[in-house]
Order: C-alpha cells, then structure tokens, then sequence
C-alpha cells in the first residue's frame, strides 16, 4: 500500500447528469472510505451537493470549452492544483478536459488515468485525433468489452495498457421497498393505478432513440388493447428545440394520452419501481449502457436496441436460450420489432416478467456491482503509485 493516503483528482465537464458523473462521485466516495482523498474538477452541477456529502472535495474550473487556448489555460490551472494540493493521481472522463490534464499530468509527472465512457463518433482524422486522447493514459479503462475492442482498433498504440472495468451500479439501492414512491411517482405522471408504463431514462438528445420509441409507440397503440403510459425521463440539457420536436410529434402522432415527457427524474429506485418494461432504444451504440443494468437490477424487464455493449449487459436470444433471457433486443432504429418487442414484453404473464427480473437482477449482481468497480479503479491508482500490477487483482 502506499505509504501515505493517495490524493487522485478527477476531471470532467460538469456533474449535472450521466454516467461518467456517477461513477465520479461513486469513485470519490470508495477513496475516502478507504481514507484518501478525492478531488474532482468540474464546471458544478446539480451533483455537486451529493459529491460533497461523500467527503469529496469539489474545485470549479471552466473545464468544459473546447478552445484551444481555454485547454491550455486549464492545463496551467490543473498543474498549479496538483501541485498545491499534492495530487498523486489525475483521472479524466471526458475528451476536452482530458487534453487539459494530459498536459497536466505531464508537466507534473503524475500519472494520467483516462476512462473511455462513450463510442464516440469519428468521421474524419481530426475527430480521432481529438478522441485519441483518450487512449493516451498511462491506464486507459474500457467501461465494457465492446469499448475495450473499440479502443484496440481505433488507437492500437494503447492496446497493452487496456482494462475492462465494466460499470458499477449501487445495487443496494433497489433492495429496499420503493413502493410508496413509486406511487407517488405514478400520480404526478398522471398515470392510472392499472395502467403498464414503459420507461424510457435518458438525457433528451437525438442519438438515445426518443423519435423511433415515439414511432414504436404509435404501432403498439393500434395493437395493444390496454391503456399504456410512456414516461420519457431525462433532461434536455439545453436543448429544448428537440424536446419541443418531440412534444409536437407526440401530438401530431396522436400520442398525447400515451407519452409523458417529465424531465430528470433523480429517483431512479423509484422510479423503476413503478414500471413494467424499460426501454433503451439507442439509434447509435451504447459503450455501456447504465439504464439497461440499472433496470435489471430493480428485476424490470427491458427491451434494447442491439448495438453496442448490450450484449454484455442484456441476455436475450440468440446467445441465450429463452428461458434465460433478461429481455428482448431489436434492430436499431427499427421501430416496427422495437413495437414488437415492446407488445411481447407487455402481453408477458407478470408470473414470467417477475422470473425475468429475478434473472435480471442476478445478472446485475454478479457482474455490475458497484464494489468491483471500485475496488478494481482504486486497484488501478495503486498499481501506477506502486508499480505493481498485482494491485489491479
């Protein structure tokens, strides 16, 4: 172990919303458990009060500009913290900031760890030039298999310092009764006690799918007999045009009885609890796929496009027998077999939905837990302070 605690600062754009925003804190919060510190860099956010409530210590620096002259000066101002704060350790989650730090780190001689949250797209040499960095820690985590063979191919010059730590979801959190929420959830939808809502948790952007679910919706309502509700849940984050373009859909597609667009929910426990299927309809790969997990650990039924990680995160057929699925994966961005799907997971007996979930949740448990990807990222900081790579098992 390191002779004294580790000091590791994590740098992101902001802690507003996101995967790569909860595993930050989820992270900050299993170093000072085990009594080091944790400092995390970011524009601020609604998070912010929940990171500080784990002992973190939060520094606001406009990480998020892409300008060139705006990394640099970031780069100084990191430099500067992590020699005033005595940083051990810098971890970045994100592409812009990452430059920062990458200089940073360099200047410093602290190591650079970099997660790879996303697929991010690259159509050109510039933009894989930009996404490259990060692949240029001296660590680079995969978040699944799929991104850790993304990285391989895109930037082979990383390919020996990879490692799969796939998401961790704080299971713990779907163990408790979430009824009453639910409930409560359920009224301020605007959803009747009998009704089956279809769940759909993610930020308001066009690449997540809302516009071929909405297009799936408008089929299942001619083929399915009984009232159903939609809730579409997740911030827009500025983008409100988009969201008026899918309110104006939804009334335009005759869905207005169906479809509730309610913004960020944070009760994702509860949430959960109130639904019968969730929805995950990506039209372009997910490089994990929090939803989807987090579904399955509340034992819902979930129907993904299938692209991506999914096939790490999701049983279904072919690669499973039926009797093993955990849902139901469809074409992306074909919204007829997600419709299809979506009627199939509905007409389930809610004997066979509840198996479904109790084998949705045993999968989670046994391969997304927040305590292995903890124990594995604080693993990767005392392998780098260490050199020891048995640190990492």
């Amino acid at each position: 172990m390191s002779a004294r605690p580790m000091t590791v600062l994590q740098v992101l754009p902001s802690l507003e919303t996101g995967g790569a925003e909860r595993t930050t804190i989820d992270v900050a919060a299993a170093l000072v458990a085990k009594g080091d510190r944790a400092i995390v860099v970011s524009e601020g956010g609604r998070m912010v009060d929940e990171l500080l409530a784990t002992g973190a210590e939060h520094v606001e620096m406009p990480v998020a500009t892409k300008a060139i002259f705006g990394l640099r000066r970031n780069a100084a101002r990191l430099a500067a913290l992590m020699e005033k704060e005595d940083v051990d350790i810098i971890h970045a989650r994100s592409r812009a900031p990452a430059w920062s730090a990458l200089w940073a780190a360099s200047w410093t001689y602290r190591p650079l760890v970099t997660t790879y949250h996303g697929a991010y797209n690259e159509k050109t040499a510039i933009k894989n030039r930009y996404n490259s960095v990060m692949a240029r820690g001296d660590i680079v985590i995969a978040n699944s298999a799929y991104t850790a063979a993304l990285i391989g191919k895109r930037h082979r010059f990383a390919a020996d310092r990879i490692i799969t730590i796939p998401r961790g979801i704080d299971l713990s959190s779907f163990e408790e009764d979430a009824g009453d929420r639910a409930a409560a959830l359920r009224k301020a939808w605007k959803v009747e006690p009998a009704d089956p809502v279809i769940l759909h948790l993610a930020r308001l952007t066009p690449w997540k799918g809302q516009e071929v679910l909405l297009d799936a919706l408008a089929i299942l309502q001619e083929r399915y007999a009984r009232p159903f509700v939609c809730v579409m849940a997740g911030d827009d984050q500025g983008r409100t045009g988009y969201r008026e373009r899918l309110v104006a859909r939804t009334r335009a597609m005759g869905l207005t009885e169906r479809v509730r667009i309610v913004g960020h929910v944070s009760d994702v426990p509860g949430a959960m609890a109130a639904t019968s299927v969730s929805v995950v309809p990506s039209v372009e790969p997910e490089a994990f796929g929090r939803a989807a997990v987090e579904a399955q650990a509340a034992g819902v039924p979930v129907v993904v496009s299938d692209h991506g990680a999914v096939r790490e995160t999701v049983l279904a057929p072919p690669e499973v027998p039926r009797d093993r699925r955990t849902g139901w994966r469809v074409p992306p961005g074909d919204a007829p077999a997600l419709a299809e799907a979506l009627f199939s997971a509905l007409q389930t007996s809610r004997d066979i939905r509840e198996t479904i979930g109790i084998r949705g949740r045993a999968h989670a448990l046994t391969h997304f837990s927040l305590d292995a990807m903890n124990r594995k990222t604080l693993g990767v900081y005392h392998s780098l302070l260490e050199d020891d790579v048995s640190a990492l098992y």
